[in-house]
């Protein structure tokens, strides 16, 4: 499939009501949880889907359109939740999250994108030569990413719950 702005900017907008639906009010037995290991919970992903909210893809798609691939754009931690949002509980980074998704969007539209201007090339510090509209598809492609992180780790709480069913739910039994 082609990217397409517009049909980015909608699903991008239908993210914040999407975890706010799934999260907010659940026990915090199912927000804690992660599988195991290093992998995330539920609060773990919301948090970092946050700092790239921050720190990510407004910024980077700015600096795209300021400075082309006359540089690389600055490293972020993929890895890890910041400091700032530790402790937070999650309806705050819920409603923080929601926010500034919706501040971001307002900025992407107001820069009127034409055609040419997605195709702005800029300098990622590992990957290299990337183009806006490639910056803006992933940023599509990590919500949905994260979202269905959070719905394996939830679905996974019940891994032993479900018995025999196990057998019917890719879900439960694929590896991390």
């Amino acid at each position: 499939m082609n990217f397409d702005l517009n049909q980015s900017v909608e699903i991008l907008s239908r993210t914040p009501a999407t975890l706010d639906a799934l999260l907010r009010g659940a026990p915090d037995e199912w927000i804690m949880v992660n599988n195991g290991g290093e992998s995330w919970s539920a609060w773990t992903v919301v948090g970092h889907m946050l700092d790239n909210e921050e720190d990510n893809w407004i910024a980077r798609a700015r600096f795209i359109l300021d400075n082309g691939d006359a540089r690389a754009f600055e490293p972020i931690n993929r890895r890890a939740v910041s400091e700032e949002h530790q402790g937070t509980p999650l309806p705050d980074l819920l409603d923080k999250f929601s926010a500034l998704r919706a501040s971001n969007l307002d900025t992407l539209r107001g820069w009127k994108l034409t055609a040419g201007k997605l195709q702005s090339v800029g300098l990622h510090p590992s990957l290299g030569q990337v183009t806006l509209s490639q910056l803006l598809a992933t940023w599509v492609a990590h919500d949905m990413n994260h979202m269905g992180q959070i719905v394996e780790t939830l679905s996974r709480h019940y891994k032993e719950a479900v018995g025999p069913w196990i057998q019917y739910l890719a879900i439960l039994t694929r590896e991390n």
